[in-house]
């Protein structure tokens, strides 16, 4: 089963056209053979023949995380579990994991879209892709590995973890193509220098990077240090996995939504209320194709903004911006609102730090106090403790000037920021601690 890259191209109305059909479909699915969605639709007053166009997805219900746990392990299956091939979870740290499984056609949907996420970033046969997001439950390891068999490539399943061997096979393998976090990306450029190793000088010339946050200031810094084209990729267990939508090496300026197989939303994180093209909101996708888990309206509580412009590369699918953050991980800090990519782009400015760091919020005495913890660059180290504190100051007021909060900031010595072996922690919030 090959993918049509036809898809990739269509005019918007025959694109859209394609929806309508497959989202009458998911949503006729979804009534009959899974009770939640049967009562919540019923509760509105909603059925299935009411969806009539597009624009009627808002009617339906939303499906949030808290939903999937209370439907914990199977009660959003849409088949029989004698037929679903493969089950994938979170890890479930704030409660229960969520949990989704694959029919044997959901994995091949999902095999042919990774291939041609991984085609937009302008691999092909004849490439090797190291592979260091981790295999298992997570699924971003077999989205990526079936993927990429899919389209052609050698594939490496390193998985995460075991850094200094990560760089021997980059070395050995001669890979072209690296996927992993956008943090651990950095972490291994880091480790190939202590060991000698100029990653820049190896065959390896795109990265596919996805699972966290991260800045366009960070992309030029893995750019720098690896040599390398830098793509965003996103993707979400719950819709799929990993290529539900991707940045074209082109234009690397949005990522395309495959909105043949997903519908795609901005609303207002507060009210729900649908937002139109341009401003920014949360992300909600349905699942037009999937058959053992099909979601309706699933709020990802990720910020983005949508654009229908066609982008140079061709395509005609929907993008969006690059995650700036999620509602769940916004800090509120003495009542400004605070995303780490917005730290973390004042950062990635100062020329004379490292790029790892760490955000730690801490109540004292009823007030909230922010302390940023950054590293040195090896040259800054060299100055003396006098330049630590300049930097230090400099930061803090850049900080104020750009966010509009007072936040402490601390500049380290290397390896004094933990690093990270798949997705980074970027905050530690110790007033959940209390």
């Amino acid at each position: 089963m090959m993918y049509d890259r036809h898809n990739e191209t269509l005019p918007r109305d025959t694109l859209q056209a394609l929806q309508l059909e497959r989202l009458q479909r998911t949503v006729e699915r979804c009534y009959a053979t899974v009770n939640f969605y049967r009562e919540a639709m019923d509760e509105l007053g909603v059925k299935p023949q009411h969806i009539k166009r597009l624009a009627d997805a808002n009617l339906l219900p939303f499906t949030t995380k808290a939903h999937l746990r209370e439907n914990y392990p199977f009660g959003m299956f849409s088949v029989p579990t004698d037929q679903v091939v493969r089950i994938h979870a979170s890890s479930g740290t704030t409660g229960k994991p969520t949990v989704v499984g694959y029919t044997k056609r959901d994995v091949h949907v999902w095999a042919m879209l990774m291939a041609r996420s991984l085609g937009a970033a302008g691999l092909g046969p004849g490439d090797r892709l190291h592979n260091a997001y981790g295999y298992g439950l997570f699924t971003g390891g077999l989205g990526f590995h079936y993927g990429a068999e899919e389209l052609g490539l050698t594939v490496t399943p390193m998985s995460g973890g075991q850094t200094h061997k990560q760089i021997m096979l980059l070395k050995d393998f001669e890979p072209t193509a690296l996927g992993c976090t956008p943090s651990y990306a950095l972490n291994i450029a880091e480790e190939a220098m202590e060991l000698g190793v100029d990653v820049r000088k190896l065959p390896l010339r795109t990265g596919v990077f996805g699972a966290e946050p991260w800045s366009e200031e960070m992309r030029y810094e893995i750019e720098s240090r690896l040599g390398i084209d830098a793509v965003d990729i996103y993707g979400l267990s719950e819709v799929m996995g990993p290529g539900v939508a991707i940045e074209c090496v082109n234009a690397k300026k949005g990522l395309h939504v495959w909105e043949d197989h997903f519908l795609v939303e901005c609303v207002d994180p507060d009210s729900g209320e649908p937002l139109p093209y341009g401003a920014e909101g949360e992300l909600v996708f349905t699942s037009l194709s999937k058959e053992a888990f099909p979601i309706l309206r699933y709020r990802t509580r990720d910020i983005s903004v949508l654009d229908p412009a066609p982008c140079r590369c061709g395509r005609t699918h929907v993008r969006m911006r690059r995650v700036t953050g999620r509602t769940d991980d916004m800090l509120i800090i003495r009542g400004v609102n605070v995303f780490p990519s917005q730290v973390e782009s004042v950062l990635m400015q100062t020329e004379t730090l490292a790029p790892f760091y760490q955000i730690e919020v801490f109540r004292e005495h009823n007030m909230d106090r922010m302390v940023v913890n950054v590293e040195a660059s090896p040259p800054l180290l060299t100055q003396g403790e006098e330049a630590l504190q300049r930097v230090a100051r400099k930061v803090a007021h850049d900080i104020k000037d750009y966010i509009g909060v007072s936040a402490e900031v601390a500049v380290l010595r290397t390896g004094e920021v933990p690093r990270s072996q798949g997705k980074a922690v970027r905050v530690v919030d110790h007033r959940k601690e209390k």
